[in-house]
């Protein structure tokens, strides 16, 4: 994400917050391959009866600063905030193996707007 996008962070299915861990880590651009791992991070599952998805928030050169409201056994509701990453970033999911993905690579996505995924 670019300084210039949203920043906000919404629940990607419903389900209940299985994992949360905050990781603290460098501040590498966030574009770099080791910024996954490297890097300031939250990372959190949420599962419901028929899958589990994996959002990883990760803080960048200049984002510095990661909010994350969820918490292990809250309720996800898709579509709804979970965080912020303040000053832009990146976020990752990871999604079932099954998954029919609906982007293509290096798509722009908009929250709340673009349907990634779906599940078989």
């Amino acid at each position: 994400m670019s300084p210039l996008n949203v920043h906000v962070n919404w629940f990607p299915i419903n389900g209940t917050v299985k994992f949360y861990k905050y990781h603290k880590g460098e501040h590498l651009v966030a574009f770099h391959p080791k910024s996954s791992t490297a890097n300031e991070r939250t990372t959190l599952v949420v599962k419901n009866n028929n899958n589990a998805v994996l959002v990883r928030q990760i803080a960048g050169a200049v984002a510095r600063r990661i909010v994350c409201f969820a918490k292990e056994n809250n309720k996800a509701i898709q579509g709804e905030q979970f965080g912020i990453i303040k000053f832009g970033s990146r976020v990752d999911i990871f999604l079932p193996l099954d998954a029919k993905i609906n982007v293509k690579m290096n798509e722009i996505v908009k929250g709340k707007s673009t349907v990634i995924a779906y599940f078989k």
